[in-house]
């Protein structure tokens, strides 16, 4: 939720954010004149009740002449309190239900455009020169004996899968890796609920345009979190923080769901596009003016990740328009995939500056004792989706796969082995 006194004292910000976006600019001035209509209508309420409250107390001190004028006059004020108090009320109603649909404000030096017009910052590493014909996840998860789509269609659906023997191995140890790496640097872990309130989900921003990707319990009105962003953000929900324990770091480890509506025929095969899979994700609250930094930090973290794990990736600077809603500045590492010759989404850090916390209510108090709305930022450690990458980067003709030295700790193996070769070494050590 956008700020109405910064609004009104610079609502040309509001229209270059929604230029930027590419939605419509003039909401900022609807938003100005409902502003000002809701304004107008309380001082209206409030000063007809100071004079209701004057003629009343006059009341008892009158003649009797004076008594019956003076009643039949605090009736009509009464009355005209209440007409007053429903219109400011309907008012705001209304204001509320226009602001609660604005977007965050873009911040200033965030490219224009939509889901094409992203900027790269920069590339790092050369993608991979094969010297054979390299194999696609799928096709390596199968021969490893670590991914099975089809028995995961047939007990759940498309796009649900299981992971087995050393792909759950290789999730665990990627996802404990990127916890560990956290712990390190402050964050506090956290497992955190996947289901959450209706005016949780609201808060964080996820119940708008693109609330039809979220799956929601009608019988228990509950959602199921496509990211433990939605459950972290709303931790301190309706609570002032202590200034000085700013930043509050957090990092949670999820299962998150998605129903990926309107993607169909896209990224279909294997694990890149699925309705379930697992997350390490970073979330902070932070004072507004040391957000832009933090948001930094947290890309290098992100970064720091996929350069342990030897991943060609390129980070991008994403344009307005395809900003989600809580987003003020958004940047991604997209990792190479050889077989697709492209790169794909691993890791997507956001800056949602005070949006979130002014619809969760999250507050600290600043150097003056007064309550402030704190900013939120969230990053992506690890996913499943990493292991696309990390098949598909560090593979051998035969089927193996080299573990990135990184990992090799968490996961106990150097190579993982195709199963019918893992198979013949055994026996081979039997004989």
């Amino acid at each position: 939720m956008i700020d109405l006194r910064a609004l009104r004292e610079d609502p040309e910000r509001l229209r270059a954010s929604q230029r930027a976006r590419g939605e419509d600019p003039s909401i900022a001035d609807r938003l100005l004149e409902l502003d000002a209509s809701r304004r107008s209508a309380l001082t209206r309420f409030e000063t007809l009740r100071a004079e209701q409250k004057s003629v009343g107390k006059s009341v008892s001190k009158a003649s009797p002449e004076e008594r019956e004028e003076l009643l039949t006059k605090a009736k009509s004020l009464a009355a005209e309190v209440k007409e007053a108090e429903a219109e400011a009320g309907k008012l705001g109603e209304e204001l509320d239900t226009v602001l609660v649909r604005v977007p965050n404000l873009v911040e200033e030096g965030a490219p224009e455009g939509g889901v094409d017009d992203f900027v790269v910052m920069e590339t790092v590493g050369e993608p991979r020169e094969f010297d054979f014909a390299p194999r696609d996840h799928l096709e390596l998860g199968e021969m490893l004996g670590a991914i099975d789509m089809e028995r995961g269609a047939k007990v759940s659906g498309a796009r649900f899968y299981f992971l087995t023997g050393v792909g759950a191995q290789l999730e665990l140890a990627l996802l404990n890796m990127a916890m560990n790496q956290a712990i390190e640097e402050g964050f506090t872990p956290m497992i955190p609920p996947v289901l959450v309130k209706p005016e949780t989900m609201e808060g964080t921003g996820f119940l708008g345009e693109h609330s039809d990707e979220i799956y929601h319990l009608p019988e228990d009105d509950l959602y199921l979190v496509g990211t433990s962003e939605v459950a972290l953000a709303g931790y301190h929900a309706g609570e002032i923080l202590p200034a000085d324990a700013l930043p509050n770091r957090y990092i949670g480890w999820s299962s998150c769901f998605r129903r990926e509506a309107g993607s169909y025929g896209k990224d279909t095969r294997g694990i890149i596009r699925v309705h379930q899979f697992n997350k390490v994700e970073m979330f902070v609250y932070t004072h507004p003016d040391q957000a832009h930094e933090e948001h930094e930090r947290l890309l290098a973290w992100e970064r720091r990740m996929l350069d342990k794990l030897g991943l060609p990736y390129r980070v991008v600077d994403i344009a307005g328009g395809d900003l989600g809603t809580s987003a003020a500045r958004k940047y991604d590492c997209e990792a190479w995939v050889p077989t697709q010759e492209t790169y794909r989404e691993l890791t997507s850090t956001s800056n949602c500056t005070e949006f979130q916390a002014r619809r969760l209510n999250v507050r600290y108090r600043d150097e003056d004792g007064k309550p402030r709305f704190a900013a939120t930022l969230n990053g992506t450690l690890a996913t499943t989706r990493w292991i696309v990458a990390i098949l598909e980067n560090h593979q051998r003709e035969d089927g193996s796969v080299v573990v990135p030295e990184a990992l090799r700790p968490y996961l106990g193996k150097e190579v993982l082995e195709p199963i019918q070769a893992a198979k013949d070494k055994n026996k081979g050590k039997k004989k």
